[in-house]
């Protein structure tokens, strides 16, 4: 079915007396209202509260934000008592203070003191993404008592799909997937099961870490500790697809030379559109006028040689596409995990080869270009094979430097402790282009003088 279609469907709902949703699955309901938020208040009034809650987790922030402050208060405290911990406190985490002190007001005493401590953890750490609902067992335990407890437990538990082993201090010792307790004797003890080669979050680490460690073990849910090994929650893979999801919208934006949104683009305001790209696009600027400078160095080679301005646009640009790759593909593998500081050498010798390999390739098609154009015209004058060597030659040079430039810049960024997308291929463009005019006129110098100059 077209989306047209299932819109049109949810549309001729929404006219019904009393609409009923129950035959739309709940990421298409979300799917729509992300579109049409207008509607969103009427479709939330009229669905169960479990769906209404996994339809709001769905909705751009925006919306969530508005329904918060629109739906009435009783719907409201509805909402936030049947969302999950880690869900809440996302949503609050977004919302100003003297909202959340409302909200948690509608809270039972426990949720509130938990999703209130939650709160309060550092911003970009695991504990804002932790979930505190999580079944334990003791070592001592069967697997028919564990089995037991989570069908007493499981229904208000949002994973079930691994048991956390704790001892009498509530340490975590160990985990168990639910596969391997259905598959033993009902007589079994844990105890039998363990093997203690468990995989745990910090609580204070940080989310972007989380991301990595989920991504080599391929696992759907982790535990987390404190610095004692007490054993807190759990965090699950869908909260790190959505944090995964929102950091490379952000790197990708900077990479852009942009600041990153803080909304979707079509629910940015323009003004704040404005203000994002603005202060990139100026500094970019100023930094571009610093190749009017360099070229001011020059003028007199300029004047003496004016065939060498017809190449200036290819020089810089070559540079600058050499910087912007090599940049791109050094934050994206650090983004993975793929590369960190210490592997700075080893990334500084592949990019030299490669950079060297690259400007040889494309100093000899602009060595080949000038001189055989040279024999259909003579545009180039007497001395077309040193001008051809002088294009070759710094063609190799600038491409190899734009691509120590593209690939250094993250990881000295990453060691500074600074966000490596912000070396985003504009800026590197930019410092390449001031940087290759002088490579550019101090090769001609050398090459030409006597001649041309």
């Amino acid at each position: 079915m077209s989306i047209e279609t299932q819109q049109d469907l949810i549309l001729a709902t929404l006219q019904e007396e009393k609409p009923n949703f129950s035959g739309f699955r709940t990421t298409e309901l979300a799917d729509f209202l992300n579109d049409f938020p207008d509607y969103s208040y009427k479709i939330l009034e009229n669905l169960e509260p479990h769906r209404a809650v996994k339809t709001l987790k769905f909705l751009d922030l925006k919306i969530q934000k508005n329904l918060i402050h629109t739906l009435p208060s009783e719907r409201v405290a509805t909402l936030v008592q049947n969302m999950h911990f880690d869900d809440r406190t996302a949503l609050l985490s977004e919302l100003p203070s003297e909202v959340v002190k409302k909200l948690v007001q509608f809270l039972p005493y426990e949720d509130r003191v938990e999703t209130l401590s939650l709160l309060g953890y550092p911003e970009d750490s695991v504990g804002r993404l932790m979930n505190p609902d999580y079944i334990e067992v003791k070592s001592f335990f069967t697997a028919q008592q564990a089995l037991d407890k989570i069908r007493k437990l499981g229904r208000s538990i949002e994973n079930i799909n691994f048991l956390y082993i704790i001892d009498e201090q509530e340490k975590l010792i160990d985990d168990i997937n639910l596969k391997e307790l259905l598959i033993v004797s009902p007589e079994t003890l844990i105890s039998d099961m363990m093997d203690k080669k468990y995989i745990a979050l910090n609580v204070t680490d940080n989310q972007e870490a989380a991301t990595l460690l989920f991504r080599k073990n391929n696992r759907a849910v982790l535990p987390v500790v404190d610095d004692n090994n007490i054993l807190l929650g759990i965090v699950t893979i869908d909260d790190i697809l959505r944090v995964q999801s929102e950091e490379d919208t952000e790197d990708i934006q900077k990479i852009g030379g942009t600041e990153a949104l803080d909304e979707p683009y079509m629910n940015t305001e323009f003004l704040e559109l404005i203000k994002k790209r603005a202060p990139w696009l100026v500094i970019l600027f100023l930094g571009e006028m610093l190749t009017a400078t360099a070229m001011s160095f020059f003028e007199d080679e300029i004047s003496k040689a004016v065939i060498l301005a017809l190449f200036i646009p290819l020089i810089i640009s070559s540079g600058g596409n050499s910087g912007s790759q090599a940049s791109t593909l050094i934050i994206r593998a650090m983004a993975l995990g793929e590369i960190t500081f210490t592997d700075w050498w080893r990334v500084m010798r592949r990019e030299i080869l490669s950079g060297l390999v690259l400007g040889s390739m494309l100093g000899v098609i602009g060595f080949l270009r000038i001189v055989i154009w040279s024999s259909i015209s003579p545009v180039y004058g007497e001395h077309y094979i040193l001008i051809g060597l002088t294009v070759g030659i710094t063609l190799t040079g600038v491409v190899l430097w734009g691509s120590l430039c593209g690939s250094m810049l993250p990881l000295f960024l990453k060691r500074i402790g600074a966000d490596p997308a912000a070396s985003s291929a504009p800026f590197v463009a930019t410092l390449v282009d001031v940087t290759g005019l002088i490579i550019y006129f101090a090769v001609a110098s050398l090459l030409l003088s006597g001649t041309l100059l």
